[in-house]
């Protein structure tokens, strides 16, 4: 057994301490958006400083804790905080909760993040639907040792974010009169945020958002076989020709704005499943 599956089967023996369910559908709530919580029905909730080689969420606005429970009378685990490249974990570090959610059962992986609009169309606190990424972290979760429990040395990523869930989520956004965007999201380190040049080149490569998330998790999900829907929150307006300096408060507070939006198409897409 690898010292990676060990780890892993040490974290769910502390976790099944606590329940001895199984989780179809795992949530990754992203900055400010962590209200999703709130259409949980909660049965059990444990900081990551509970559970054996969680890294611990440094940014404002992650709350940092795993949440079991139900959505729709489906069994739901979240995490109310991720972890970034920024903080200095390794993309294996970042990943490890969606490993985790995997050995639970989670078949189906929803993932939110804040990012910045580059498409001219979008505005600030527009849904936008991922449809496709492009991954500039420098770096990659699957680099080293392949684990071939976990899936392959070469995993496909023709598309890294599921059609069916796409359609899915178009469907309950037209029902419920949300506006979506459907678009590119691309990665990039961070923490600073880009420059007029760098966003002019993001938007040239073919990107329509920009953040610091959401890529390494996908990799690995679509690595083990899980079905990924990306859903982000357009935080900020990045034209260049009009950029101005953005306050991180702001940021939040859009998302916190926006986030209603979100988590509506987030939990009726979960009760279509």
């Amino acid at each position: 057994m690898s010292e990676l599956i060990k780890k892993i089967k040490e974290t769910i023996e502390v976790i099944k301490q606590h329940t001895s369910e199984t989780y179809e559908v795992g949530i990754v709530l992203g900055t400010g958006l962590g209200g999703l919580v709130k259409d949980i029905e909660i049965e059990h909730e444990l900081d990551y400083s509970e559970l054996p080689y969680f890294p611990l969420s440094t940014v404002e606005s992650h709350q940092g804790k795993l949440i079991f429970g139900k959505i729709g009378g489906k069994n739901v685990v979240a995490m109310q905080g991720r972890f970034h490249y920024y903080e200095g974990y390794t993309m294996q570090q970042i990943t490890y909760p969606i490993r985790v959610m995997k050995f639970l059962g989670v078949k189906t992986l929803l993932v939110s993040n804040a990012c910045g609009g580059m498409n001219p169309i979008y505005s600030r606190g527009d849904v936008m639907i991922m449809e496709d990424h492009i991954n500039l972290l420098g770096d990659n979760p699957l680099i080293g040792k392949n684990e071939d429990e976990l899936g392959p040395r070469f995993p496909d990523m023709s598309e890294p974010y599921d059609k069916e869930l796409i359609k899915l989520a178009e469907e309950v956004a037209l029902e419920n009169k949300v506006k979506v965007q459907k678009g590119v999201y691309v990665a990039v380190s961070g923490p600073n945020l880009e420059t007029k040049a760098e966003y002019r080149f993001l938007r040239l490569i073919g990107a329509d958002v920009v953040g610091m998330s959401t890529i390494p998790e996908n990799i690995v999900a679509n690595h083990m076989g899980i079905k990924v829907l990306g859903l982000s929150i357009i935080t900020d307006e990045c034209f260049p020709d009009s950029l101005k300096a953005v306050d991180v408060n702001e940021i939040i507070e859009t998302a916190m704005k926006a986030e209603p939006k979100m988590t509506l198409i987030m939990k009726e897409v979960i009760k279509k499943l």
